[in-house]
């Protein structure tokens, strides 16, 4: 569904990513792992369109959108949930869940799912975004995400910062997704919810991919956890 091949990616002068290929399919998690500063968030955000390869195309559904602009790309089903999640402070949870909302092809993420999926923002829709927690700000952009009914989703370290409660309850929101046919592109540092969602990894290391396999074989390649994941 979503195809990155051969991409180059630059910050100015600086060659961030080398050559990085990988795939997300409907119905599955595909992890992104790696350390800080391996190109796991530079990978998104030129599958996003705010950044352009210098080489190698990004493919959703067969059409070629590297370059294309975020907002049209957004459109034409890629959902994006950034790492520093992007709440706005001074609207209210439902205005910051409606705000870029649309009903895409079926429609299946109304804002009474949003609120079936994440009871606690019915309870708090008229709270101001800089009064949520940490984990509610982060359901809060999974929410706004769906409202725009994508085919894919992809999620910028949706754990990071959460106590391990509301962490598991991300990983079992993700599972919902993936079982509703979602493609699902996860970073995340927290390598357990890493394997316990992930159908298929791919590790960066120094803007490369340097390990593509499911969570069985990279549970047991003690070099790549050791060497890439700091484990």
């Amino acid at each position: 569904m979503l195809q990155v091949d051969n991409i180059h990616t630059y910050y100015g002068d600086s060659h961030i990513l080398h050559g990085v290929s990988l795939k997300v399919k409907a119905g599955q998690v595909t992890s992104l792992l790696g350390r800080n500063g391996a190109g796991k968030t530079t990978t998104l955000l030129t599958m996003m369109g705010y950044l352009a390869p210098r080489q190698g195309s990004v493919t959703y559904k067969g059409q070629n959108i590297s370059g294309k602009p975020a907002h049209r790309i957004s459109r034409m089903g890629l959902g994006f949930v950034p790492q520093e999640r992007g709440v706005f402070p001074s609207l209210t949870v439902e205005e910051n869940l409606t705000v870029a909302a649309r009903p895409g092809k079926d429609g299946r993420w109304t804002l009474a799912r949003i609120y079936e999926l994440f009871p606690r923002l019915k309870e708090r829709r008229t709270n101001l975004g800089f009064q949520l927690s940490g984990g509610e700000q982060q359901m809060v952009s999974i929410g706004r995400a769906l409202m725009l009914n994508p085919e894919v989703i992809l999620l910028d370290e949706p754990s990071e910062g959460l106590a391990p409660l509301i962490v598991q309850e991300i990983v079992e929101i993700v599972k919902r997704l993936r079982n509703e046919g979602l493609g699902v592109l996860l970073i995340e540092q927290n390598l357990g919810a890493a394997l316990e969602l992930g159908d298929v990894h791919y590790v960066l290391s120094k803007g490369q991919v340097c390990f593509v396999g499911d969570s069985e074989t990279l549970r047991n390649d003690e070099a790549v956890l050791s060497a890439h994941l700091s484990v």
